[in-house]
């Protein structure tokens, strides 16, 4: 009732009369009172006004159940909500609702992840408060192929989404991170269950620097949040809420077309190191280039110093700039 009471508060500007609110879903005066109050509690700032109703004047910054779903209205990401406190890893818990029959777009969100891991087994460190970590299980009908185009997907996405809601110029370092004035405030992560030549499931782990004041000393050259670099925040069920949304939408072009060929100069527009120098590192051997952008499938194009046109394709291969991390 908390987040149906809290759902029906934030899409109105002005008062929500008492009695509108047991119609709507069918509660008693009582139930409703007693929904107002536990939000309260929470650190939601509500009027009470005789004859008027309720009316919702701010919103915390928390990550709840109430708080994920009330600000969530896409079609199909966030159909299901698990929100933790604390986890070791919304990839893990994900992929295993993935085994258990979850259904696609079920929504795993953490405010702390104790072991949340990135790309090529880094680490990626959420503490409490001050970032935003979640996971989105997938059961696409393509072939296992096409995969790691949705990594690229994400990563438009988050760049829409934060761009929006801060006003900051973000940038995608291929394949898979975020970056504001160079430095990452954004890793993402997709990991998959195949069966023969269908997907199982696809989960898409997004850990995302929102208020975090400083990094430790290996971290603070290649890392910041969104607060370091705007002097700002942003409420992180709203982030959430309007990643998923874009998500969607990036999601039916892609599944129409079965490439990222619609999404390609998007990409490329935001594409960190674009005509730039840069260097490929992979098991066998280390060389540069000039970042030429990417393939419909996703793989980054990489002019050799030959004049080839060599393309990366994402995995165990690391793309960096000449003089950095990007």
């Amino acid at each position: 009732m908390k987040a149906k009471i809290l759902s029906a508060l934030s899409h109105e500007s002005g008062f929500v009369s008492g009695q509108e609110l047991c119609d709507r879903f069918g509660v008693s005066r009582t139930a409703v009172w007693k929904a107002v109050q536990a939000l309260e509690k929470d650190g939601y700032q509500i009027e009470a006004v005789r004859n008027k109703g309720y009316r919702l004047l701010s919103v915390p910054d928390i990550l709840t159940v109430e708080s994920c779903t009330s600000a969530i209205h896409g079609d199909w990401a966030g159909c299901c909500v698990e929100v933790y406190d604390s986890i070791d890893s919304t990839n893990r818990r994900a992929k295993e609702l993935g085994e258990s029959g979850a259904v696609h777009g079920t929504l795993i969100v953490a405010d702390c992840q104790t072991a949340g891991k990135g790309r090529r087994g880094r680490n990626w460190e959420t503490p409490p408060g001050v970032a935003l970590s979640f996971s989105l299980l997938l059961r696409p009908g393509f072939l296992p192929d096409k995969a790691s185009m949705l990594t690229l997907i994400a990563a438009v996405a988050v760049e829409r989404a934060v761009r929006d809601m801060t006003g900051c110029a973000v940038s995608i370092k291929w394949p898979n991170d975020v970056v504001l004035n160079h430095r990452k405030i954004c890793g993402i992560l997709t990991e998959m269950s195949t069966e023969l030549d269908s997907i199982h499931y696809v989960v898409i782990g997004i850990g995302i620097n929102i208020a975090q004041k400083s990094f430790p000393p290996e971290l603070k050259e290649k890392a910041t949040s969104i607060l370091m670099e705007s002097g700002n925040t942003v409420n992180r069920s709203a982030l959430l809420a309007r990643i998923l949304e874009e998500f969607e939408k990036l999601y039916t072009v892609f599944a129409a077309a079965g490439d990222l060929s619609d999404i390609r100069a998007e990409y490329e527009a935001v594409l960190a190191g674009l005509g730039s120098p840069v260097v490929i590192e992979d098991e066998q051997n280390r060389r540069s280039g000039i970042c030429r952008g990417i393939t419909k499938n996703g793989a980054l194009r990489v002019e050799t110093q030959d004049g080839r046109i060599e393309e990366i394709i994402s995995g165990e291969v690391s793309v960096r700039g000449i003089y950095g991390y990007i």
